[in-house]
């Protein structure tokens, strides 16, 4: 299959399967009460949104899955290997792409569980913290070994090279995943804010692959942000439905994915410099309060949450935080670009 046509195909479909299914998993959430739950810890006009269906995550979750099956399935029908293309060990591409895969919808299950838990048993905290640590840990230890299986214990650094992590592969392996899925799930606190930073991050994705010469990976990138144009017309600000945990932690997954099949896991540093932003505002505000004994930095942690108590509007933030996070992709495609060999 003509690797171009498959990448259109890949985000075509994602956009459409993403964007029609709206017509009816929103109704159906509607009619199963599933209804977002707001907590009063949050900001008082958030109250509005009581009952704005969540776990909308399976529109994009649905549209990539669609798209990765489609195109792949013609393209072994007609003979293809788009996803092992280019790379001198296909093998060791496709376990990291497939074992990602898997890896990203294990997370979904995970957010699955928290959801419903919050909106069926109406136990608004969902899982406890252990209980989503520990399934965390499960999901992060299986993906790492089939990481190290296929030999991929190495990074990518720019002006570099390979450096092999060796023991420390487990520890920045752990540390990458659990913060990053974590950030991400922070990042959707406001309507589009997480799949308007996560297209940005794909779409940059979409980029380093190529100059990679890792066309599976890119192809993989087209379908999640065709996907997740299609979900933003249903989530955009005032959103018809929410992504739940179910999706942001399937999405957050995807990005470790992304990043270790680019093996180069420090690209999120950059090109998702906006979870970053989200994840370390809430680290300090939590910091902070202890050390000063109730003192805050922020308004409201994750930073978003305190641009909103400054007054902003919530169309306002997901423009700024886009733009920022565009900023960063730029700064990673560059360094990419001159900092690894052709």
């Amino acid at each position: 299959m003509n690797k171009w046509a498959a990448f259109a195909a890949a985000a075509v479909i994602g956009f459409f399967v993403s964007f029609l299914l709206g017509y009816i998993v929103i109704p159906w959430l509607h009619k199963l009460k599933f209804g977002q739950t707001i907590l009063d810890i949050g900001p008082s006009w958030h109250k509005k949104k009581q009952g704005t269906p969540t776990m909308g995550g399976i529109l994009f979750m649905a549209g990539i899955g669609a798209a990765l099956a489609v195109v792949l399935i013609t393209d072994k029908i007609m003979g293809g290997d788009i996803i092992g293309e280019g790379s001198l060990v296909p093998g060791n591409v496709k376990t990291k792409f497939y074992s990602g895969l898997i890896m990203a919808f294990a997370f979904a299950l995970i957010g699955f569980a928290d959801d419903y838990i919050k909106v069926v048993k109406k136990r608004n905290l969902g899982l406890t913290i252990l209980q989503k640590t520990i399934a965390q840990v499960i999901v992060m230890a299986g993906y790492l070994i089939s990481l190290q299986m296929a030999g991929a214990t190495y990074i990518m650094f720019p002006f570099i090279g390979a450096v092999d992590l060796k023991w420390l592969f487990w520890f920045v392996g752990v540390a990458v995943m659990y913060c990053t899925v974590n950030a991400v799930n922070f990042t959707d606190g406001i309507d589009g804010l997480c799949a308007s930073v996560t297209a940005t991050f794909a779409a940059a994705g979409i980029v380093v692959a190529l100059l990679r010469g890792v066309f599976g990976v890119s192809l993989l990138c087209a379908a999640i942000f065709g996907s997740l144009a299609g979900y933003l017309i249903w989530n955009w600000n005032p959103a018809k439905v929410m992504m739940g945990d179910t999706g942001s932690m399937f999405l957050g997954g995807l990005v470790v994915a992304v990043s270790y099949c680019l093996d180069m896991p420090w690209l999120i540093l950059l090109m998702g410099i906006v979870y970053v932003m989200e994840f370390g505002s809430d680290i300090i505000q939590i910091g902070y309060f202890k050390i000063t004994h109730g003192k805050r930095i922020f308004k409201m942690a994750p930073i978003h949450h305190h641009f909103e108590k400054c007054g902003w509007k919530e169309k306002k933030i997901v423009y700024v935080f886009s733009i920022i996070n565009i900023i960063g992709c730029v700064l990673a495609i560059l360094l990419v670009y001159f900092g690894m060999p052709k």
